[in-house]
């Protein structure tokens, strides 16, 4: 049981980066660092919207507008990181690292 609650551990370790990566691509695209006629940076960007807009939808309706700053990345990362750090403190991860 323990080895199942390591993957959700590492499966939410993976989405944070995810999150990360979108943040930082929404952007580069913001800026026309990168652009996205490009396939391959359309498919990757089209990816991690589709992972990442459903959790992040119910959050972006309750939180302030704050200037056109989405804070609603930043408050998922921070649940992501209560639900981990609940998970290791009730013993149902151990103390191990992965990665």
């Amino acid at each position: 049981m323990q080895s199942l609650f390591g993957i959700v551990d590492l499966v939410l370790e993976l989405y944070i980066w995810c999150l990360i990566i979108y943040v930082v691509m929404s952007w580069l695209i913001a800026f026309n660092v990168i652009n996205t006629y490009n396939r391959f940076v359309s498919m990757v960007v089209n990816f991690l919207y589709q992972i990442t807009e459903p959790p992040l939808r119910p959050i972006r309706r309750v939180l302030p507008n704050v200037g056109g700053i989405d804070l609603s990345p930043l408050a998922l990362v921070l649940i992501i990181i209560l639900i981990r750090s609940l998970l290791r403190e009730y013993g149902l991860i151990g103390s191990y690292r992965v990665g």
